[in-house]
Order: C-alpha cells, then structure tokens, then sequence
C-alpha cells in the first residue's frame, strides 16, 4: 500500500511542478525553485498552494503513519512537513535565503525537509539505493552540498540543484517503502 501511495504522490508532484512551470512565463526549472510557482504574486499561488503542495504534503504525513520502520517513518514525516509548510506559508517573490517573517516559516520547513531527510536517510544508509554504484555516505554528502547550494544568494543552478535533492529524497524514499 505504502509503495503505491509514493509512487502516487511523486507521479502527481512530477505532473503538477511540470504542469505549473510550463504556465508560468519565463519560469525554468533549472534556475528557479519549486517553491518560486506558488511565490506570493504568482499567477497559480493558491493551485499549487492547495492543490499541488499540500496535499502531497498530507500524503507524505500519512505516508509517515503507514511506515514499518522509524527511519522511513521520519524521512516522510520531513518531506511532508517540508510540502505542507510551503503551502500554509508561500515564499517571497524568488524565494530568498531571508525576507519576511513568513518567509522565514517557509525556509525552517524546507530545512526540515532536507535536514530532517539527510538525518533519516543516514539512519538507514546501509539500505540505501545504489550503493554497489555510489555508497551511502557519498549520496549523503550530494544532499548535503545540494543543501549548501540552495542557500547560496543568486545561485544560478538553484532549480536543478534542488530537483536532484527531490530525487534522492524522494527516490530512496520510494525505495525503502519496498524494503
């Protein structure tokens, strides 16, 4: 059950970030975040607010209650937080590393998310994907630098950064709710 609901939720998070990114005029999910096609002012805010961020958050929360593992248990808990933070408190306009005070909630939960997900994905590395290929502490270390690189003022490549951050998260998280 949980493995499906995953791959539901990454399906329909996928869809919706491709499908509000073509609507949105001179958006590119290499240089602009996620975050950025519900920013305050933006044309869709609330259809990516309420009908794409938080109820994948809300999954991931429910996720969360259907793990087998405290580990996994954790890493949808911060996803999901991260997902329903963004939703309750869109970012500013490019979504800096500070500005107002609700965009100061939104970055503690993306700080959740990521933080919260390296620490649990640390906590079950040894079950991790790809690690013939690339080892544990390696992916953890690209998270940690994907991390690093969104918190850089201007970074160029903040979208593609972040996506490779989603992937992994997401992507082992689908993996464990199969292990």
């Amino acid at each position: 059950m949980l493995p499906v609901l995953l791959l539901a939720l990454l399906i329909y998070l996928v869809g919706g970030i491709v499908y509000f990114g073509f609507r949105r005029p001179g958006y590119s999910h290499l240089r602009h975040t996620i975050s950025e096609l519900g920013e305050d002012g933006a044309l869709h805010r609330r259809a990516v607010s309420w009908g794409l961020f938080f109820p994948v958050g809300a999954g991931l929360v429910l996720g969360a209650l259907l793990a087998d593992t405290a580990a996994l248990g954790g890493l949808l808990l911060c996803l999901g937080i991260g997902y329903v933070v963004a939703a309750v408190f869109p970012c500013d306009v490019g979504s800096p590393s500070s500005g107002s005070a609700k965009q100061a909630v939104h970055n503690l939960g993306g700080a959740v998310e990521y933080i919260g997900g390296i620490f649990f994905l640390h906590q079950t590395q040894s079950a991790l994907l790809f690690q013939a290929v690339v080892p544990a502490n390696v992916q953890l270390g690209l998270l940690i630098g994907c991390l690093l690189a969104l918190s850089v003022p201007g970074f160029p490549g903040r979208g593609l950064v972040q996506r490779v951050a989603e992937v992994l998260l997401f992507g082992q998280a689908l993996w464990l709710s199969f292990h």
